[in-house]
């Protein structure tokens, strides 16, 4: 018996055309999906195929809530495939080469998708490594993209679902570090393309804060005591380099503060074997 697949998109109900043309290019997959669920995260669906189940939430539960809610109706399948409902699958073999790496090796929790816009340009922070010079150099990493990626239900079933009090921002991340201690493989496949208009993050006081308060939470969650203070310190040092914005800058610190102040979720820091994983694989969990 093959890998049954589950799609599972979030919407905002702002984006009805690119929803009904990614639809579409799943409808054309070669391997068709087993069951795919359209979450409206606190907006109405519009009118969706007959094969598409939908739903409606009253409020927006954020990335993380709303994938949840999504992995609630995808509990019998092998693999649940998340698209940004922006997105396109260009190639109709997408979900055929998913099932093959799936089928082909046990191991493997995640999948990471390339992202690149409509003339085949990747921004290298859709990247999953520090050298983002090459986006067809595939292989394992220790992160993935939340616009397209696979996992396995297993893995989830180990590991967990998304993390709630996140919201969204870093939300890949901490699911990318379970994952790896817990020993499964995140893969980066460049092969398997997401086609997305090119954006930048909107730089307002909200990303800044959740983005702030979100590293805290990863390091309070997963990391062991002594590389808490080396991670949340070169992200520290690294914002106030980047930023020009000193309200964004003030937002940041509201934030990092908030992260330390509000729950984050159960802590289990990772094993220092993961950290010698990370590192090994070029990216070591202080950045």
């Amino acid at each position: 018996m093959g890998v049954k697949l589950g799609v599972a998109i979030l919407t905002m109900g702002t984006r009805p055309k690119e929803l009904a043309e990614l639809l579409a290019s799943v409808e054309m997959q070669t391997v068709q999906a087993a069951k795919v669920v359209v979450v409206g995260n606190g907006c109405a669906l519009p009118e969706l195929p007959s094969w598409v189940e939908g739903v409606e939430l009253a409020d927006n539960l954020g990335v993380t809530g709303g994938r949840n809610v999504a992995l609630e109706h995808l509990r019998d399948v092998d693999v649940v495939i998340d698209l940004d409902d922006d997105g396109l699958l260009v190639a109709d073999d997408v979900l055929t080469r998913i099932t093959a790496l799936y089928e082909a090796d046990p191991g493997l929790g995640i999948v990471s998708f390339r992202i690149a816009d409509e003339t085949g340009v990747t921004q290298r922070r859709h990247v999953p490594r520090l050298r983002a010079g090459d986006p067809m150099r595939g292989g394992e990493v220790t992160g993935f993209l939340g616009g397209g990626h696979a996992l396995s239900s297993k893995m989830l079933e180990q590991v967990g679902d998304w993390p709630d009090a996140f919201f969204f921002a870093h939300e890949e991340t901490d699911m990318a570090w379970r994952a790896l201690d817990a020993g499964w493989r995140v893969l980066y496949v460049p092969e398997l393309l997401l086609q997305h208009p090119r954006t930048s993050p909107t730089r307002h006081s909200f990303f800044y804060r959740v983005n702030a308060r979100n590293r805290v939470y990863l390091a309070r969650r997963h990391l062991p005591i002594l590389l808490v203070p080396a991670y949340l310190g070169v992200w520290v040092a690294l914002t106030v380099a980047r930023t020009r914005d000193a309200v964004g800058l003030k937002a940041w610190f509201a934030g990092f503060a908030e992260g330390w102040r509000t729950p984050c979720g159960r802590r289990k820091p990772m094993r220092w074997r993961t950290v010698w994983t990370m590192t090994r694989l070029g990216r070591p969990p202080i950045i």
